[in-house]
């Protein structure tokens, strides 16, 4: 880059190093030869290479042998890819006709869709409720579409467990309407869910106080090991009555 093009973009400030990669920096340079990699969340095998999944490889091959036109898709998606998504996520076709869904770049672009809808068509005050703690970029993308961005009581570190009662207190003591972000399983970095009958009671106070909540869906199936059982939380929203927003990603889990 010149001194001029520099100069131009000096006002431009430099972005703190994102941890996870920062810990996956520090393992690459370790020279240990036991070293074990606890960073970014993927299949590695015993030597420290990305594992690729059987069912990868396998769909790999599928769509190798259909010769696709690579045709532009539509602007929400291509529509069997959407289908199939929507059946990941909600297990079921029973659901789809009051869902709308749209293909994203992963959970990062989700969630940056989601927040730039809720500036526009959001009637009420810009203000998101994330979890204490919750993964880095949530802030950095709601802030980004102007939302003021608040936490909420999530886990206890002296042990090690959710703070059930601090978050719902929390739930309960926001204004009536507000926006929450939920993760629908295997909580990022915590890894610690709410039990279903914990999902109950908080889906209770979100009712009560007429919330709007968004699903952070990253690592379904990678909590249980079950489709099912790591979809539930937002499914038994929905089958109470809530209307929510549900960000996917198979960044992890495929």
């Amino acid at each position: 880059m010149s001194e001029t093009q520099s100069s131009f973009w000096a006002h431009v400030p430099l972005q703190p190093p994102d941890a996870i990669f920062g810990v996956d920096a520090a393992f690459k340079a370790d020279p240990n030869p036991s070293k074990v990699s606890l960073g970014v969340g993927a299949y590695r095998d015993d030597n420290g290479r990305p594992v690729v999944l059987p069912s990868v490889v396998e769909a790999e091959r599928r769509l190798f042998e259909k010769h696709l036109n690579m045709e532009y898709g539509p602007i929400s998606g291509t529509p069997e890819f959407v289908k199939a998504a929507q059946l990941v996520c909600f297990r079921s076709d029973a659901l789809l006709p009051q869902v709308a869904s749209i293909q994203t770049l992963s959970g990062t672009g989700a969630l940056s869709i989601i927040a730039g809808f809720l500036r526009t068509f959001w009637q009420k005050d810009k203000v998101i409720y994330i979890p204490d703690p919750t993964w880095s970029n949530h802030r950095g993308i709601f802030n980004a579409a102007g939302f003021a961005v608040k936490s909420y009581r999530y886990f206890t570190r002296t042990t090690m467990s959710i703070d059930i009662d601090g978050f719902l207190e929390d739930v309960a003591n926001a204004p009536d309407g507000s926006i929450f972000l939920f993760h629908a399983c295997a909580h990022n970095p915590t890894g610690a869910d709410p039990t279903p009958e914990e999902w109950k009671k908080l889906s209770d106070e979100c009712k009560r106080k007429s919330h709007f909540v968004i699903f952070d869906c990253a690592y379904q199936g990678f909590a249980s090991g079950d489709l099912d059982t790591d979809s539930a939380a937002y499914r038994s929203f929905i089958a109470e009555g809530h209307k929510v927003a549900i960000c996917q990603s198979f960044a992890k889990n495929m």
